[in-house]
């Protein structure tokens, strides 16, 4: 029978997570230079267009193939599978308008809940190439990448019924292998196929708008709660753990960031505790319903901590990272991802004695960090051999958005005569 509540849970969780997207708009256009706002923001706005299309023709049959009652499957089970009867969504349409459910949810509002994952996981990827890109070149990588990675590595991770890290036991319950080690691993290899950004240099690029970074944040944290207490899949207690956990583990990441920063520079920055909160909710995400609160509030801290450090590894290993997209999701996605290892409820080292589920843990992240890796450099090579990935230089300096997109992120004079816009 239709769970009235239990179908309105998912959805509202899945419209939260989606507006997370539009907030990585903002906390992105934000961080990056006035002359680049739009190029910035309209990355994430592709993905969404972009992958919604794609996530609705076969991204469902691929993630979830094999899952309840869908058996018309081909491919390799637990690496890369198929299922022809969900091309279009045609069994979920079908099982949703039914009158005889076989769960108390229609089959929709998980494909649309899990569609905002795909989403968000490869608007993250754009922060890595910020200022440089071309926005065709960008949409190309993007379908081509969420169709050989994210597709695959979400069965592997999302799909109970048969991806090997779900069966095989590996915990990560809202995406840190699949959505943030998945992304920072490709945002690395992009930044080192499209090379460093004129002037790349410590101090060199400063965000142009702190106010429209901390909106971001805010945005990203609403939307989190949806993104990890929804995958809950109902409005229980491991929804309410997880909802608790999204609170506190960023709080304690502001925190360990922010003390960071007074110890290294002598302030604390409003852009240092918008990032600490995303390092925060990063590191929980794989960990948020397996960690008793005092544990998360640890992890949070040592995110903030950590992330704040490994944003500086850029300028030691010389790759331009743009927007901390390695420093901030890959290094956080791995660390939330082994601390679990160690303590996850009943399983984790120190309540078990035993390093199985660290094992586990560490060989996900590492199998999901290297195929993400070596397909994005690959797939972004071609594409910058073939059509060109990178703006030309000039185009960088004079400003990307009115070289890519023809328009301008602030107009303050008229064109004609340099007159303050309004004053007429």
């Amino acid at each position: 029978m239709l769970d009235q509540g239990q179908t309105g849970f998912i959805l509202i969780m899945a419209a939260l997570v989606l507006f997370m997207t539009p907030g990585l708009a903002f906390f992105y256009g934000g961080l990056v230079k006035a002359k680049s706002v739009i190029s910035m923001m309209m990355m994430s706005f592709g993905a969404i267009a972009l992958v919604s299309v794609l996530w609705v023709l076969y991204g469902y049959a691929i993630s979830f193939a094999n899952t309840g009652d869908h058996t018309a499957v081909s491919g390799v089970v637990g690496f890369f599978s198929i299922d022809w009867n969900q091309i279009g969504l045609g069994q979920a349409f079908e099982q949703s308008q039914s009158t005889k459910l076989a769960a108390t949810y229609p089959d929709l509002a998980f494909v649309g809940f899990q569609a905002t994952f795909a989403i968000i996981t490869v608007a993250l990827i754009s922060g890595a190439i910020a200022d440089r890109a071309k926005f065709g070149a960008w949409m190309v990588f993007a379908g081509v990448w969420v169709t050989v990675v994210y597709f695959p590595v979400a069965s592997w991770v999302f799909n109970l019924t048969s991806g090997w890290a779900a069966t095989w036991g590996v915990i990560d319950f809202a995406g840190g292998t699949a959505v943030h080690i998945n992304a920072g691993a490709a945002g690395l290899a992009l930044a080192l196929v499209l090379g460093k950004r004129v002037g790349f240099a410590k101090g060199a690029h400063k965000p142009h708008n702190p106010p429209f970074v901390l909106l971001g944040a805010a945005i990203l944290w609403f939307g989190w709660f949806g993104f990890n207490a929804g995958s809950a899949g109902a409005a229980n207690s491991t929804a309410a753990l997880a909802w608790v956990n999204t609170l506190a583990a960023p709080a304690a990441a502001v925190l360990g960031w922010l003390l960071i920063e007074k110890i290294k520079d002598g302030k604390a920055t409003s852009i240092g505790a918008a990032s600490g909160a995303v390092a925060g909710l990063v590191a929980i995400t794989p960990a948020c319903a397996n960690l008793t609160p005092g544990w998360g509030i640890l992890l949070g801290f040592l995110a903030g901590v950590i992330c704040c450090f490994a944003i500086d590894l850029k300028y030691k290993l010389g790759f331009d990272d743009s927007l901390d997209v390695v420093g901030v999701h890959l290094v956080g996605g791995i660390f939330g991802t082994l601390y679990l290892g160690i303590f996850a409820n009943t399983t984790g080292l120190i309540y078990s004695g035993s390093f199985v589920q660290l094992g586990k843990q560490a060989a996900a992240a590492g199998a999901v960090g290297a195929y993400s890796f070596v397909l994005a450099f690959v797939i972004g090579w071609i594409i910058e051999k073939t059509m060109g990935f990178r703006i030309k230089t000039e185009d960088e300096v004079a400003g990307i958005d009115t070289a890519v997109h023809g328009e301008e992120g602030y107009v303050l004079y008229e064109e004609a005569d340099k007159t303050p816009v309004g004053v007429r």
